[in-house]
């Protein structure tokens, strides 16, 4: 039995285990039917042209965890942004571990997705917004079907969330090989404003496969930043499908921090249903040894005087693969827009692989709109005359590297978060760059 098959037959199994309304009940039916028509995506398909999971696929994953594992926060204690306050969702496969989070429900709620799809107190907030922008295929349909746990967060009008959130899933190998299925739902309603930082750690040398989904809703003039932190181990695949809805003069960034990982997937789709709408979507990626990360971007600009801006920076070492494929759309009504979109690419090795498919599909005449690519070594003459000033060779790579991705770095407004990257980063060129910023 291959892996679709496990899952489909499955599937009646994992209902009789969760409590959920009939609504619900009936999304999971029909998804489960679009999967087995779906099943997974493969390289015949045009947006998966460069990404196989084959490798990840032929796995015989353990569906539902079949024990807890309790963590104590020392063992994991490196894997959060542990110097500032916030609040915290976080998992221990799959499970809500309450030792480990604190949530609340003082005028914002954050909290549990399994909360939120049984209980009546958030029937009006699930009724209007979950699952209502998932463009279904295999994957989103997969996850739709047996979504049970993930993070809740509610802002409603006028309220800020009064510190950051951080939402963390962990996976132990206590039953093997494993996959996971979380599902986020994000709601900020009208002037509200929140800041989320998310996180998928292995903590073992077993294979593990997460396929996420993450709805986000920015009502008139909200204000989100969502920080995704994927470092994780070469036995650890992540697809993660993020769906975002902005709507007038709301302001919504998402940053991707690629450093690890044996494949990683970022579909992140933007739809503008407004006037005065800024989207933010910036990357760095830092990839070494046989892993393999994946962009794929798409922005709808449905109205007119709004604005896109892209910025993906990628350092390919060794044998690794780096994938870029963003499209900008600009409807007939949208005119006045501002599109911006760059992806500049730096390979170490001649072994290392960048696609990049930056595409624009214009049907306003008033706009403008940009895209590029590069894709190269670094600057001999910059390494060179770094060299006659006394610079080792190795410290003046990462140095220039370092400048190089330095730009998308300065989008990022939790400066404990920012030294956080800085660091990793530092460790991934191997160096220690000698400075804070």
């Amino acid at each position: 039995m291959d892996l679709k098959e496990k899952l489909v037959s499955s599937f009646l199994a994992f209902e009789a285990t969760v409590d959920t309304s009939n609504t619900i009940h009936d999304l999971r039916t029909e998804a489960i039917k679009s999967f087995e028509a779906y099943g997974f995506p493969s390289k015949k398909l045009e947006a998966w042209k460069y990404t196989s999971l084959n490798s990840v696929l032929k796995n015989d994953f353990s569906l539902f965890p079949k024990s807890e594992v309790a963590l104590e926060y020392k063992d994991v204690k490196q894997y959060f942004i542990n110097d500032i306050d916030s609040y915290k969702i976080v998992f221990i496969d799959g499970v809500y571990s309450s030792h480990l989070s604190e949530t609340t429900h003082d005028k914002i709620d954050v909290c549990l997705m399994s909360s939120a799809l049984t209980q009546n107190r958030f029937k009006p907030v699930i009724d209007v917004y979950y699952n209502t922008i998932v463009k279904e295929d295999g994957l989103t349909a997969l996850n739709t079907a047996f979504a049970k746990e993930g993070a809740y967060i509610y802002i409603p009008k006028n309220e800020a969330a009064a510190k950051p959130i951080q939402v963390v899933y962990f996976s132990t190998g206590a039953d093997n090989e494993a996959m996971f299925q979380p599902r986020n739902l994000i709601v900020a309603e009208d002037n509200a404003e929140v800041t989320i930082i998310e996180r998928h750690q292995n903590l073992s040398d077993t294979e593990v496969f997460t396929n996420s989904v993450t709805e986000i809703y920015a009502g008139k003039n909200a204000h989100i930043d969502y920080y995704k932190i994927q470092n994780d181990t070469d036995k650890s695949s992540l697809v993660d499908n993020t769906f975002t809805e902005q709507h007038d003069n709301s302001v919504c960034a998402v940053h991707t921090f690629s450093f690890g990982g044996k494949i990683t997937r970022n579909n992140l789709n933007f739809y503008q249903k407004g006037q005065g709408i800024d989207s933010i979507l910036n990357g760095v990626t830092i990839l070494e040894g046989k892993t393999h990360v994946d962009h794929n971007t798409l922005v709808e600009h449905l109205e007119p005087n709004c604005e896109s801006h892209q910025d993906y920076k990628g350092i390919f070492d060794e044998k690794s693969t780096g994938v870029f494929n963003g499209k900008i759309i600009v409807d007939q009504i949208a005119q006045k827009t501002n599109a911006f979109q760059s992806n500049n690419n730096i390979l170490l090795s001649d072994k290392a692989t960048v696609n990049s498919k930056p595409q624009l599909e214009i049907f306003a005449d008033d706009v403008k709109c940009s895209h590029g690519c590069t894709i190269g070594q670094l600057d001999e003459s910059a390494l060179f005359y770094m060299r006659s000033r006394g610079i080792a060779t190795k410290e003046a790579k990462a140095l220039l590297m370092y400048a190089f991705a330095n730009n998308v770095l300065q989008s990022v407004k939790i400066p404990q978060l920012k030294n956080r990257i800085n660091k990793l980063i530092a460790k991934k060129l191997g160096v220690d760059l000698g400075f804070d910023v």
